[in-house]
């Protein structure tokens, strides 16, 4: 069986190394990289979607990201226990007429004993911007090291 380190139950540390595993895969806004952290029968509600299976979950990423263009994502760690990592995060984004959203949310994840994500419940606002306002801008990708976090920026 597929393992995907670290593993529950989930330490401070380990649990902050999980969030951050798990932003840089959504900034490569690729699905075949994101997609293999879930279980093949993962569980999800994103907004009013509700993907099951890893074919939904790859479905439902690539309309995302056609739709949400220069996708920049922040996450940061708020809880964690066992099995278990609440989230909240923001994004940065434009649509195809070049308005700018940044989308605020919060997710609860649970992880199976290999470290593969069972469960994904994200609860998620869009807030219009300009993009003027906008926060995140390091090149297309992984956020570096030394970008501020959500809290940083008081977001």
């Amino acid at each position: 069986m597929e393992t995907k380190p670290p593993v529950p139950p989930f330490t401070r540390e380990s649990a902050i190394q999980k969030v951050r595993m798990a932003e840089d895969a959504w900034n490569t806004r690729d699905p075949d990289r994101v997609v293999p952290v879930y279980t093949v029968d993962t569980v999800w509600r994103n907004r009013g979607e509700f993907p099951s299976g890893r074919e939904q979950v790859r479905q439902f990423l690539q309309r995302k990201w056609a739709k949400e263009l220069d996708y920049r994502l922040i996450k940061e760690l708020w809880a964690y226990t066992g099995t278990r990592i609440a989230v909240r995060f923001a994004y940065e984004w434009h649509d195809d007429s070049g308005h700018w959203f940044r989308s605020y949310g919060n997710e609860n994840w649970e992880f199976n004993a290999q470290g593969l994500m069972a469960h994904r419940f994200a609860s998620i606002n869009d807030l219009p911007i300009q993009e003027t306002d906008r926060r995140f801008f390091w090149a297309l990708g992984r956020r570096p090291d030394d970008h501020p976090g959500l809290s940083d920026l008081g977001l």
